[in-house]
């Protein structure tokens, strides 16, 4: 298929598997917890707006949650079906994390979400606040074990081969192991970020469409505090993690930064653009800024950054993929720092709910911390290569050995399935967020009960308010 071995295929499916899956938690994590701000703010203050914005946000996340459940399994099976050896290998460690996470963080979320998504009007309002806390935080503590395991296939340690298998001595060591902390924070801040800039730009269509409420006005007002606040520190903790990196995984940010060799005792450049190119062993193209390599990933304007070319060429990522995945990465990270300093001053000037300037930016950027999420994973997987536990087992070691007829048949039939599914799902989503918050103004507001007028808290309901919508529609003609 397209000059590609089995092993190729079996790598493009999880690819492909994991970059559909890992869309829906991070919009799930940030959508938690705006929903539990979003209700104790509401909790506070009896401002119905916060009330408004809760039932239509928690509709898009139960869409959300439950494509994210689904695809999760699919990946998960891929361990046993497409990488047998790995499991073989190395699930003594990875099984009883991934089982941590299902204890804690997915029986949390089960046991309240039901809770969350339909008592709003069947418990009191503090049992259900405290409902969406807890699924919020189970989103966390979900995140807190996957990035674990995935970062000690990163940066092993806590121990030992026996037999041919890794066996734990050691799990404080393995689960808080070197990268672990950088690329916890990484992700979580990520999600955060992700939301802020989906929640953001539904605000901004609904304004560029006249669509002009408090409800509105207040989706767009909180999503750029976020990313004034949030995406600078999401800069700081990327640079953390990578003088992490350097440390751990030389050879990553070797790759990362299209860098092949050390010139005597010169500090190493920044390559802001070219084309790695593995063949010639050497960046085409190359736009450099003399000693500004050594001054971001070593904090020195003297020390060097190790070279591709100080690595057997067997042990080396693939540069001419990391080397732009990353830069999509940082270059969307960069536009959300400027979005958040343009909301802020037009926000000064009174001008940010009516600039479309601005407005049209944000619909734009709604997407790119979702982009960015999946350049950055790009990055850190591909940049691991050829290893899948780095230094421990090689990729090509780790496959279950399928045949190329085999491998193409289910990546074909995965690409099908995913597209119809998840693209029904998403459109949909996309309906419930066209449709935007439902508000009572203008109209006397009662906070619930039986037969009394509200904000519907049904969790599905696009379909219902079209029939609602049309009828009325109905009745005022008649």
């Amino acid at each position: 298929m397209f000059g590609l071995e089995a092993l190729d295929l079996a790598r493009i499916q999880f690819a492909f598997t994991i970059s559909f899956h890992i869309l829906f938690p991070a919009i799930t994590i940030g959508l938690a917890s705006y929903l539990a701000v979003l209700e104790g703010l509401w909790l506070k203050t009896r401002d119905d707006t916060y009330r408004d914005l809760y039932h239509f946000w928690s509709k898009i996340f139960a869409v959300n949650f439950g494509m994210g459940v689904v695809s999760g399994l699919v990946m998960a099976y891929q361990f046993g079906t497409n990488w047998s050896r790995f499991s073989d290998f190395a699930g003594a460690v990875t099984g009883p994390l991934l089982t941590y996470e299902v204890l804690t963080a997915f029986f949390l979320e089960a046991g309240f979400l039901g809770v969350m998504l339909f008592g709003w009007n069947r418990v009191g309002r503090k049992l259900h606040f405290f409902s969406t806390v807890m699924v919020a935080i189970g989103t966390l503590i979900s995140t807190f074990w996957i990035l674990s395991s995935n970062s000690w296939m990163q940066t092993p340690q806590g121990y030992e081969i026996i037999d041919g298998r890794v066996i734990p001595v050691d799990w404080l060591a393995v689960v808080f192991n070197p990268s672990f902390p950088y690329r916890l924070a990484h992700m979580a801040t990520a999600a955060f970020v992700a939301t802020a800039f989906f929640v953001g730009s539904s605000a901004a269509w609904h304004l560029l469409r006249g669509r002009d409420n408090p409800a509105i006005r207040r989706m767009l007002s909180m999503a750029m505090w976020m990313a004034l606040i949030v995406a600078p520190i999401q800069a700081v903790i990327g640079d953390f993690h990578g003088l992490n990196t350097l440390k751990h995984q030389p050879a990553k940010i070797a790759a990362i930064e299209g860098h092949w060799e050390n010139v005597g005792n010169e500090p190493t450049p920044l390559i802001l653009f070219g084309w790695p190119d593995m063949k010639e062993e050497k960046t085409k193209f190359a736009v450099e800024i003399p000693y500004l390599g050594s001054l971001i990933l070593t904090h020195s304007l003297d020390k060097q950054v190790p070279a591709l070319k100080e690595f057997p060429p067997e042990d080396r990522p693939n540069s001419t993929i990391v080397f732009w995945s990353f830069r999509i990465m940082v270059g969307l990270g960069m536009l959300m720092i400027l979005t958040g300093l343009w909301s802020l001053w037009l926000r000064k000037r009174d001008r940010i709910y009516q600039n479309r300037a601005f407005l049209y930016l944000a619909l734009w950027m709604g997407p790119s911390g979702l982009i960015a999420i999946l350049a950055g994973w790009f990055t850190t997987e591909i940049g691991r290569q050829p290893w899948v536990v780095y230094g421990l087992m090689r990729t090509a070691d780790a496959s279950s050995g399928h045949s190329l007829m085999q491998m193409s048949i289910t990546l074909a039939l995965f690409v099908v399935v995913y597209f119809a599914l998840f693209g029904a799902g998403l459109g949909y989503m996309m309906r419930l967020v066209r449709k935007g918050p439902k508000t009572n103004e203008g109209a006397e507001v009662s906070h619930g009960g039986p037969g009394q007028k509200r904000t519907p808290a049904r969790p599905l309901s696009a379909a219902d308010d079209d029939a609602e919508d049309n009828g009325t529609s109905l009745n005022k003609g008649n």
